[in-house]
């Protein structure tokens, strides 16, 4: 998994409650934390650090629980559906960090404009996409079933191509693909590093 993926900008309030959350996690609720001190003598467990992906996975699913509790009424996680993550996803936009030219800006278009703007600030293309990557597998390993994810649904990935379409004329870059080789080329490499072996035997 690659621990260099994109991270969301969240509000102070959304962040201090995921700071909250980690640490209950990490040592334990209040009740198991009041009969931790007869079981101090033991010498704790080699647990491995959690690596910046999981610590981000777990990070942003506090975050949207969080962000579901804080809705008039609360909505229960087995509840959510595809609309309350697009919501999410329009909210974290007001608190972004990338530049998103409009229409009628005299910079659209342009990769690195020369002076400033009045345009808004979104969430990157790049950070949504891997928040719901993180997301859809933190609902899953949390008992969810991979045919009710809600972050997996296809208006989230409509949504999310709308917006990678947006930015990339908006900013004027380009979002490629990453090529992957053929099959076939590697299965006729394989053939020609075989056909070398028995000419040299």
């Amino acid at each position: 998994m690659d621990d260099n993926q994109p991270s969301i900008s969240y509000p102070r309030t959304l962040h201090s409650y995921q700071s909250t959350m980690s640490t209950q996690i990490q040592n334990g609720s209040s009740h198991h934390g009041s009969s931790s001190s007869s079981s101090s003598q033991h010498p704790p467990s080699n647990q491995q650090p959690l690596s910046r992906y999981e610590s981000q996975k777990r990070r942003d699913w506090n975050t949207f629980g969080q962000y579901l509790k804080n809705q008039s009424p609360p909505v229960p996680l087995s509840q959510c559906n595809f609309n309350h993550v697009l919501d999410f996803l329009r909210y974290l936009d007001q608190f972004g960090k990338t530049k998103v030219h409009l229409h009628g800006c005299i910079f659209f278009g342009q990769p690195t404009p020369p002076a400033p703007c009045a345009c808004p600030l979104r969430q990157a293309w790049g950070s949504l996409d891997a928040l719901i990557g993180r997301l859809r597998a933190a609902y899953e390993e949390h008992g969810g079933s991979p045919e009710t994810n809600p972050f997996g649904g296809g208006a989230i990935r409509v949504y999310l191509r709308e917006v990678k379409e947006c930015q990339a004329k908006a900013r004027g870059i380009p979002y490629k693909k990453k090529k992957k080789k053929k099959r076939n080329t590697i299965l006729k490499g394989t053939q020609s590093a075989k056909d070398i072996e028995q000419q040299a035997s």
